[in-house]
C-alpha cells in the first residue's frame, strides 16, 4: 500500500509518504508556514521514496481536532491531490496519532484548542491498532471525564499544560505518566499514515462496492462529513465548525479511527 499524508492541524506541519510499510516524512515546528510547506515536502518526500504520485493508493489527512486554519489547509491539500489523481481521501483523527505515540494501552490524548478550552479523547491502543473508548469533543479541562475507574491512564498533548495545567491538576492522580511535549511525535504524518493503514483497508472496499452499485452515501466523522457518489468518485470533504465539534457525529459505513 502506498500512502500520501498531511498533518497541519497544529503547530506542526508534517508529510509522510508510506510504501508498503517504509515511512519517509518530514516535520517542523512551523506555525503558520503548513501552506509554503506542505506540497514542496510532499513532492520531495515521493521522490525520495522513489515512487511516482500515479502509483498512490490513497491520500491520507489529519482531520483534527486542531486549529481551524491548519485543519482546512490539510483538507484542501489532500482533497486537491485526491482529485488530480482520481484516489480517494481517508481522514485520520489528531487525537488518535497522538495517543499512538504514547506506546501504552489505555491513553487519554489531549490538544490545547485555547480559549481555554482543550480537544479530548481516550483511546485502546493495541498492537498497532487504536480504538476510541469515548467521542472526541472540545471543553474545559474541568469537564474531561475518563471512561472507567480504573488508574494508570497515559496522558498525552499539550492539552496537560493548557490553562496552567488544569487537565493534569483535576485527573493527575488516574495517570502513570503524562508528557505534554510528546506532540512533536504525535504530529508526524508518518504516524497519521500508521493509524491510516487500517482505515484504508476498511474505507477501499467499501467505497468500490458504493462506487460499483451506482449509489450515493455519506460517512460523518466528528469533525468531518464525506461524501461519496458515483458522479463524484473522490470523496467530498466538509470540514464542519468547531461549535459542531462539541456534538458528536455518529458514522454510517466504516467505523472512523
Amino acid at each position: 500500500m502506498r500512502l500520501l499524508a498531511f498533518e497541519t492541524a497544529t503547530e506542526a506541519c508534517s508529510v509522510a509518504v508510506w510504501v508498503d510499510g517504509q515511512v519517509h516524512e518530514r516535520f517542523e515546528l512551523a506555525p503558520r508556514r503548513h501552506a509554503e510547506l506542505a506540497l514542496p515536502w510532499a513532492d520531495a518526500m515521493l521522490a525520495e521514496a522513489g515512487i511516482a504520485k500515479s502509483s498512490l493508493d490513497a491520500i491520507a489527512v489529519g482531520r483534527g481536532p486542531g486549529a481551524f486554519t491548519g485543519v482546512r489547509l490539510a483538507i484542501a491539500v489532500a482533497q486537491g491531490v485526491a482529485l488530480a489523481l482520481d484516489r480517494p481521501v481517508v481522514p485520520v483523527s489528531t487525537l488518535a496519532a497522538l495517543a499512538l505515540q504514547a506506546d501504552a494501552p489505555r491513553v487519554l490524548a489531549a490538544i490545547d484548542a485555547r480559549m481555554g478550552e482543550v480537544y479530548s479523547a481516550a483511546f485502546r491502543c493495541e498492537g498497532g491498532d487504536v480504538v476510541g473508548l469515548d467521542a472526541e469533543r472540545v471543553v474545559v479541562p474541568g469537564q474531561v471525564v475518563l471512561p472507567d475507574g480504573e488508574d494508570g491512564w497515559v496522558g498525552v498533548g499539550t492539552g496537560f499544560g493548557a490553562v496552567e495545567g488544569a487537565l493534569a491538576a483535576t485527573l493527575g492522580a488516574r495517570f502513570a505518566r503524562i508528557s505534554v511535549s510528546i506532540l512533536r511525535a504525535s504530529s508526524r504524518s508518518s504516524r497519521n499514515a500508521r493509524v491510516c493503514c487500517h482505515s484504508v483497508a476498511c474505507w477501499l472496499p467499501w467505497r468500490n462496492s458504493l462506487l460499483s452499485s451506482g449509489g450515493i452515501a455519506s460517512v460523518h466523522w466528528p469533525s468531518l462529513s464525506i461524501t461519496v457518489s458515483h458522479d463524484s468518485p473522490v470523496a467530498s470533504v466538509t470540514e464542519i465548525s468547531r461549535s459542531a465539534n462539541r456534538n458528536r457525529f455518529p458514522p454510517i459505513g466504516p467505523k472512523p479511527l
